[in-house]
């Protein structure tokens, strides 16, 4: 089947020009949830190019106060401020925009939520193309509002204006077509291309990625102005005192060594905490707290992973092992032994140990629970295997004791999706280039070896190199294949990738991580 060829499907994406071909199938719902799906990824995407810029201002402040690059500073700083500037009033402007456009197409709030008709094909054309009185030809009132933008940032400084400029993402130039009428001045052309009967949510995808254009263009007008100066220093600015013993539960004889100090956080300096494979929420010092109920008796150990920005701007990675034990006032013991919650899909070591100590030759062990089964692999060493969530139940007796643990059974944590061993961010275009895949890495988990295959994603590109057709690729595997390499070889400074609806398969079955991978090019 041969795609569409129509101007405004051109500038859209591939999912709407099926869409057009398959209107009569009844498949729209479908196709307006993955416009849906695309204007996220954008929104995800500025977000981190607008994290970025408000680290790096932050680094100007202090190049304000260190007398060696006052001076410097006192120059490219107001700079990039109004970069920012502009920055800001066109992108309130198309925010105020998209709401404008809910409006056309009978926005309502209902619990709570916005509603409005997304498949409206006229809302767009009203608002943007059709002249008064019919329409409110707002579309030459944007195009001359980013053109204005771009002339700005070029404005500011000639050396933007030759370096940084000429390979902004943002493109004014209307989408070659040869169904717009004749008569048409350029700056119609440029909207009729754009929004005419585009669906609602589908023009709201386009403002949405012009909003992404906007940010990744002041980033890269910011970025230039710091680099005028030295690179991003981070800024330690909140302490706290603290105290920790190497053990919670110690014999006779045995050394305890507390150790107590002052320690300095940051919240620019983005600390990533994982305890076991899972991320901790940090607190408003940028520290980060973990709590837990301890349940089965027995030696414990929780690794703790601490990534951060250094004041040179690299990223730097700490592990720690937290050791400590959880005992009984009486000799029976029932331990899970790396974990106090057993895992769904994995196999779940459990030590008994009776009263003697010497193992559970006089215990009897029931382990009950909905999918539960276990083995004995050796004297008070059990297998325990769980293919429900929910929980699990351990009775042993010792004849003297009696103990009853229930065990949590819990999902396997989510893997991490990398390309290239990142998650996303600024990476070079010729690095991108030649990458072969996804793959989900389960980091810092306390179970070793714990493997998850990627089975399908999507893949959008936008920006430079994608300006009349976003780049969308339908992925099976964990390798890129043919229509998303023929993408990737298109990709160039001022593109950005987004990776999104990632399903793997691993212990517990197949999961769509809620996660996607957002990378700038540069």
């Amino acid at each position: 089947m041969s795609l569409p060829k129509e101007p405004r499907q051109k500038m859209i994406n591939i999912m709407y020009l099926v869409l057009t071909a398959l209107l009569a199938l009844n498949v729209s719902a479908e196709i307006l949830n993955a416009f849906k799906t695309v204007d996220r990824s954008l929104m995800t995407a500025s977000g981190i190019a607008e994290q970025k810029n408000v680290d790096i201002f932050k680094s100007f402040q202090r190049k304000l106060d260190d007398p060696k690059t006052k001076e410097k500073a006192e120059i490219w700083m107001p700079k990039a401020l109004k970069a920012k500037e502009l920055a800001d009033n066109v992108y309130d402007y198309i925010e105020a925009l998209k709401q404008e456009l809910k409006k056309e197409s009978g926005l309502k709030t209902v619990n709570g939520k916005e509603e409005y008709k997304e498949d409206d094909l006229e809302a767009a054309t009203r608002l943007l193309i059709s002249r008064p009185p019919e329409g409110k030809y707002k579309g030459k009132e944007l195009f001359d509002k980013l053109n204005s933008f771009k002339a700005g940032l070029a404005a500011i400084d000639s050396g933007i204006a030759n370096e940084i400029v000429p390979g902004l993402p943002l493109d004014l130039r209307a989408p070659k077509s040869n169904t717009i009428p004749k008569t048409a001045q350029e700056i119609d052309d440029w909207t009729y291309s754009y929004f005419n009967m585009t669906p609602t949510i589908a023009a709201i995808t386009i403002l949405s990625k012009f909003q992404n254009d906007i940010k990744n263009s002041e980033a890269q007008v910011v970025e230039y102005c710091h680099k005028e100066i030295g690179e991003v220093e981070i800024i330690y600015d909140a302490f706290q005192a603290f105290a920790q013993s190497n053990t919670q539960y110690a014999m006779p004889g045995e050394q305890l060594v507390i150790t107590a100090g002052i320690g300095a956080f940051s919240k620019a300096a983005k600390p990533t905490v994982t305890i076991d494979g899972a991320v901790v929420p940090l607190k408003e010092d940028g520290s980060a707290e973990y709590k837990t109920t301890l349940s089965a008796p027995g030696s414990y150990t929780k690794k703790v992973k601490i990534s951060f920005l250094k004041p040179d701007g690299t990223t730097s990675t700490v592990e720690k092992e937290v050791k400590y034990v959880v005992g009984v006032p009486a000799g029976l013991v029932v331990s899970t032994d790396k974990t106090r919650v057993f895992y769904q899909g994995l196999d779940n070591p459990l030590s008994v140990t009776g009263g003697g100590g010497g193992g559970d030759e006089k215990v009897s062990v029931n382990i009950e629970g909905p999918g539960v089964s276990s083995k004995k692999t050796g004297p008070g060493q059990y297998i325990v295997n769980c293919d429900n969530l929910g929980s699990a139940t351990v009775i042993a007796s010792d004849g003297k004791n009696t103990q009853k643990i229930i065990i949590p059974i819990k999902r396997v944590p989510n893997p991490l999706a990398t390309i290239g061993g990142k998650a996303g961010g600024p990476i070079p275009a010729n690095v991108f280039r030649v990458q072969k895949g996804v793959a989900a890495e389960l980091r810092d988990f306390v179970f070793e070896g714990v493997k998850y295959d990627v089975i399908s994603y999507t893949l959008y590109c936008t920006g430079k190199g994608f300006e009349e057709t976003p780049g969308i690729a339908e992925v099976a595997g964990a390798y890129f294949n043919a229509d998303a390499l023929s993408f990737i070889k298109r990709c160039q400074p001022g593109t950005t990738v987004v990776i999104d609806e990632i399903k793997v398969r691993g212990p517990g079955g197949t999961r769509t991580l809620d996660q996607n991978i957002s990378f700038t090019l540069q």
